[in-house]
């Protein structure tokens, strides 16, 4: 039987935890050793950070009624032995759903009221005003509460079409797709915007986090959902009904908001749910497979992907089995084929992704410290020969010496000026880039697009000025690009001169690679680009959705930029960090070649012992490079394995 999707994700949690104590370790021994410089200390705290708090998002997205919220139950939360979302027959869902673990909150839901969407805030600037949201809190120990609590997402109230048409739920212009009016006029809507569920469940608590949407309408209504929170999700699982196959609705969700780039299709999943409306009595076994195949080919057709992202299974079926422990029953419900997906295919591929970025980091950190280590080596390899080239002389010769390690010195101290003049340039350089890409800059080029969105009626020529916008945002980043070439061959210049002049083994770290910054940029504008459609015009027309929208593109371009900027100054900082612990390497060799010359003038037969420190501390030195060596091979190997050997980590 395949692994199912909680044993796989354990498998990946037990991996990052393996990981990420290494790491500290790591950090402890390059502490003992004096190595962890301001670069290599901030390296590894990145990187535990990102093996630490990684999420893996997989969002759930369909119609109504084509039972997410069951299949939900059936994969995460079999093991309470009961429904846990809302799981009856029509729309249980009724707003997007958040789930996932913060130790900072305690176990509860959250729910933002529908009323917000009439005020400018985007969502994400929501979660910051927890005092906004209505809070139930949770007993994660309770299933039936839980049960009771959960299904306060389904929640509505009675609008009049004046109402739901201000909160994007009553379109005159498209009456077909409005909700049904009672003998009032009264229209039924959610009660809820978002919902946002903590609670300490296993899988939430190793990164886990769940997105349960609620159909088409809500959907188009809430930009940030397709702009920002689906696009992270590392697997979406679209589902259909197996008896109904591709509705129009269903088609509408795939083309809006979730046809995938060429390279992304390995994250997008196809679900026929309730295959057990097929299970015929009259029918023969094969006979109903062959129908589940049938509609399968024709899915895969329709929406123009691979026929083996499309999985047909019975999730109803599948929770009762796991409850009820019948093996036979969750071979037929095919819920596993689903799992098994979902693991090798969104688990191994975060692991890959994870597992390179962290062998990376470790190879920078292994070859930032093996600089220093080497320089330190050779410091003491040419203090030992200058030392043997005293055996022999007399006091004059030695003083001599002592007066040409001071002119060395006197000289490299004078060069500093040179250095600072350098750091300067790069200072004001590295200035303007963060100009370029801070939220000021980011806010004045949305300016236009703003006003443009912000105007009454239609919206004609928002092409244009979206287009504007971020031709205006490319250029930005031109100009980043080029600022970062200026002062990497700047730095490269100076490390080069500083190398050749004083014996340095100075390497300017990669530049940071702004082009994967700039394909996310691109795929955000694609994704815009389906709500400035002739179908969306009357939509746009209001002025509450052509704001939420905005703020929704503005959220997203600021997180981009505020990535960039975080790699800049890793960079920057790197650099710098080098630079500065070889200076003081250097210092520090001045006073120990001094010192060596000093013991010698006042003791006789000091000029062996001290030679014979040095060729110690050669050998020690040694030591701590194969050790680094080893170090580092376990850490790369650990995003191989889970069960990496245990051994301590000792100097």
């Amino acid at each position: 039987m395949a692994t199912s999707f909680n044993e796989q994700f354990d498998q990946h949690g037990a991996w990052r935890r393996e990981f990420s104590l290494r790491l500290k370790l790591l950090a402890e021994w390059l502490k003992d050793h004096d190595l962890l410089d301001a670069a290599v200390a901030e390296r590894l705290r990145r990187l535990e950070i990102q093996v630490r708090s990684d999420k893996l998002m997989v969002a759930f997205v369909a119609e109504f009624s084509r039972g997410k919220s069951e299949m939900i139950n059936a994969i995460f939360f079999a093991g309470y032995g009961r429904r846990i979302m809302p799981a009856t027959a029509g729309r249980t869902t009724m707003c997007p759903t958040e789930m996932g673990y913060d130790p900072e909150v305690p176990a509860c839901l959250r729910l933002l009221p529908i009323e917000t969407r009439l005020q400018p805030q985007a969502l994400m600037e929501w979660r910051m005003v927890p005092e906004k949201w209505t809070r139930v809190d949770l007993d994660v120990n309770n299933p039936q509460q839980l049960a009771q609590a959960f299904e306060r997402v389904s929640e509505t109230r009675k609008v009049t079409q004046e109402e739901a048409h201000a909160l994007g739920f009553w379109h005159p212009e498209t009456p077909e797709d409005n909700p049904v009016s009672d003998a009032q006029g009264m229209v039924e809507v959610p009660r809820w915007r978002h919902a946002l569920i903590n609670i300490a469940h296993p899988l939430l608590k190793q990164g886990l986090v769940i997105l349960d949407t609620p159909g088409l309408n809500a959907i188009g209504a809430e930009p940030e959902l397709t702009v920002s929170l689906i696009p992270q999700a590392q697997a979406v699982v679209f589902i259909l009904g197996a008896d109904t196959g591709v509705t129009k609705s269903d088609l509408s969700i795939w083309r809006e908001h979730l046809l995938p780039e060429s390279d992304q299709e390995d994250i997008r999943l196809v679900v026929l749910n309730k295959i057990d409306t097929l299970w015929d009595a009259l029918s023969t076994p094969e006979q109903i497979q062959s129908q589940i195949d049938r509609q399968k080919a024709s899915t895969a057709d329709i929406l123009e992907i691979s026929p083996s992202r499309v999985i047909a299974i019975s999730a109803q079926k599948g929770l009762v089995a796991k409850v009820t422990k019948d093996a036979a029953l969750l071979e037929q419900s095919c819920l596993r084929q689903l799992e098994d997906a979902l693991g090798h295919g969104m688990l191994d591929q975060r692991q890959k992704i994870l597992g390179s970025a962290m062998a990376r980091g470790v190879s920078h950190l292994r070859c930032e410290t093996e600089r220093v280590i080497q320089m330190r080596k050779r410091d003491l390899t040419e203090q030992a020969i200058e030392l043997k080239g005293l055996h022999g002389k007399n006091v004059s010769v030695i003083r001599h010496m002592r007066s040409r390690i001071a002119q060395e010195q006197s000289e490299f101290d004078q060069g500093g000026s040179k250095i600072h003049a350098v750091r300067s340039v790069h200072l004001k350089l590295l200035r303007e880039v963060f100009a370029l890409l801070g939220s000021k800059a980011l806010k004045a080029e949305m300016a236009e697009l703003t006003q443009a969105l912000g105007q009454k009626g239609l919206k004609l020529g928002i092409k244009r000025s979206y287009s504007d916008t971020f031709d205006k945002l490319r250029s930005h980043w031109t100009r980043v690009q080029g600022l970062i070439g200026e002062i990497q061959s700047m730095l490269t210049a100076m490390f080069r001169q500083l190398n050749a002049e004083y014996g340095f083994a100075l390497q300017v770290p990669d530049q940071p690679d702004m082009g994967a910054c700039l394909a996310e940029m691109e795929e955000v504008q694609r994704s815009h680009l389906q709500y400035l459609s002739l179908g969306n015009t009357f939509k746009l027309a209001q002025p509450e959705f052509a704001e939420r929208l905005v703020r929704a593109l503005s959220t997203r371009l600021r997180g981009i930029h505020e990535s960039a900027l975080g790699d800049v100054e890793l960079w920057s900082k790197s650099a710098a960090a080098q630079l500065d612990v070889q200076l003081r390497e250097r210092r520090q060799s001045f006073v120990r070649r001094m010192d060596a010359i000093d013991r010698i003038q006042q003791a006789a037969g000091g000029l062996d012992e001290r030679v014979q420190a040095i060729d110690q501390q050669i050998a020690h030195l040694d030591q701590l490079e194969e050790k680094l060596a080893s170090l580092a091979e376990r850490l790369v190997s650990a995003g191989d394995t889970v069960a990496a050997a245990q051994e301590p980590l000792s100097a």
